[in-house]
């Protein structure tokens, strides 16, 4: 028998004056930590432990009521999953891996008690991204009365539409209860929660994730239910995939009206007043959300050109994967020379090592133009996150790569707060300790075949 199409999720109608609810820090024990451990790396591994010297912000209020918290590393997770654990209507979640460990495993089981409780649990997972996850997870939850979504199976029978096994969903988000999300670069999985969901056990240390996540509270967490809601309804009922897109509260045209697959379109950014990029947003937002899928014209690009050409003072560009398109390389260069302050932490350790040599086929250029580049060391940098002018930030889960921005769904949180961008600043200076500068007198020395290797990649990085 066909299993019966779950239910839409209900609509949510957002508290405004939840702004500070359900976004305070994580209690937890004092627990000590060796020195050689978190304190080299820039991690927390676990609640209560030392950390690294990173002090953790106070949640800052925007101008309608929406509340922001910036989490790092595994107290994101944390966090989430003591949400989760207090929600009593809806939970939506969103992700591209749902990691076959102990901390996966922790989240499934909470969300199977959510179910069985009578809490409406809507999961979308990425076939490709939690393909190592075991499928009896799933059902657990369906059997608990939860309703689950796999985007885009990469099993070809298995597919109730048309088969995309290029088509990616590369989103985290949560929204619990309509009063309470989350949207950043953080998978579900140990290595990106350490001890904090999970107890560790024997694990490497050095095999932990980098990566920051916020949470939202008020009338912002709208904007993220929205998006989950058509995302939904697409791995239900298919259609152009144009459906799952939002551009909200962002002065571009919606992509989920009108825009062609496969067809260039020209996203119309308007002029900035006073030069400065903060105008992306609507006047009277100051949080939006750009959501974007599988297209040859993302808005994206156009962003990126205008905030690289609009910047007045600087821009700090984290970015766990850099292969980006040569305009912005153009932009973020021309930016330089004209006395912009432009730094980027990249990763010095990957999981996927020909995009670090992809990034590094840019340093010269990057370098003799002024741009500050910084290698992140120790852990793995997975973090995509930028602040403009101390005013602007961007923080979700897009990489500068051709695979995000045409292929993948993708999601970034936009906002307008020169608070909470100075907190992102002083996270990026945080980074900066466990980071190397790259000289650029030492650089124009390497070795001719890592020059003929950067050039081959960089040739190719269209298909990466």
């Amino acid at each position: 028998m066909p299993r019966s199409v779950p239910p839409p999720p209900p609509p949510v109608r957002p508290d405004p004056r939840a702004a500070r609810v359900g976004i305070e820090h994580v209690d937890a024990p004092d627990l000590q930590v060796a020195e050689d451990s978190n304190l080299r790396l820039g991690l927390n591994l676990e609640p209560g432990s030392q950390d690294d010297g990173w002090e953790h912000p106070d949640a800052v209020e925007l101008r309608d009521g929406s509340g922001l918290r910036l989490y790092k590393d595994g107290e994101a997770l944390a966090a989430a999953f003591a949400g989760i654990k207090d929600a009593r209507h809806t939970v939506y979640l969103e992700t591209y891996i749902l990691a076959n460990d102990d901390t996966g495993k922790a989240f499934v089981d909470l969300l199977s008690d959510k179910a069985r409780a009578g809490v409406e649990v809507y999961l979308i997972y990425d076939s490709f991204g939690s393909f190592l996850s075991p499928r009896k997870w799933f059902e657990q939850l369906r059997k608990a009365g939860g309703h689950v979504a796999e985007f885009h199976p990469m099993r070809p029978w298995e597919t109730k539409h048309s088969w995309r096994p290029g088509w990616r969903d590369h989103r985290k988000m949560l929204v619990i209860d309509g009063r309470i999300g989350g949207i950043g670069g953080i998978n579900i999985g140990t290595r990106y929660a350490g001890g904090w969901v999970a107890k560790l056990a024997q694990f490497n240390p050095k095999m932990l994730w980098r990566d920051n996540a916020i949470a939202v509270t008020g009338p912002a967490v709208g904007q993220l239910a929205e998006s989950f809601r058509r995302t939904w309804h697409y791995t239900q009922r298919a259609g152009p995939i144009r459906r799952t897109m939002l551009a909200s509260n962002l002065r571009l045209p919606d992509p989920a009206k009108g825009l062609r697959l496969g067809k260039q379109r020209s996203y119309d950014v308007p002029k900035l007043p006073g030069r400065f990029p903060e105008d992306l947003l609507k006047p009277d937002a100051d949080f939006g959300l750009l959501a974007t899928g599988p297209t040859l014209s993302s808005p994206l690009r156009p962003i990126l050109q205008a905030i690289a050409n609009h910047a007045t003072r600087r821009i700090w560009l984290t970015s766990a994967y850099f292969a980006p398109d040569e305009e912005f390389i153009v932009a973020l260069c021309n930016a330089s020379k004209r006395g912009i302050d432009v730094r980027l932490m990249l990763a010095g350790r990957s999981d996927a090592n020909i995009l670090i040599t992809a990034a590094r086929s840019f340093y010269d250029r990057l370098l003799d133009a002024g741009v500050r580049i910084f290698e992140r060391q120790g852990a793995m940098l997975h973090t995509k996150a930028m602040t403009i002018d101390g005013r602007l930030a961007l923080i979700g889960s897009t990489n500068l790569d051709y695979r995000s921005i045409e292929f993948n769904l993708e999601a970034s949180a936009v906002v307008r707060s020169p608070q909470f961008a100075e907190q992102m600043e002083t996270l990026f200076e945080h980074d900066m300790r466990f980071s190397r500068e790259i000289d650029a007198d030492e650089w124009r020395e390497r070795p001719w075949r890592d020059r003929i290797v950067q050039w081959i990649v960089n040739r190719v990085r269209y298909v990466l």
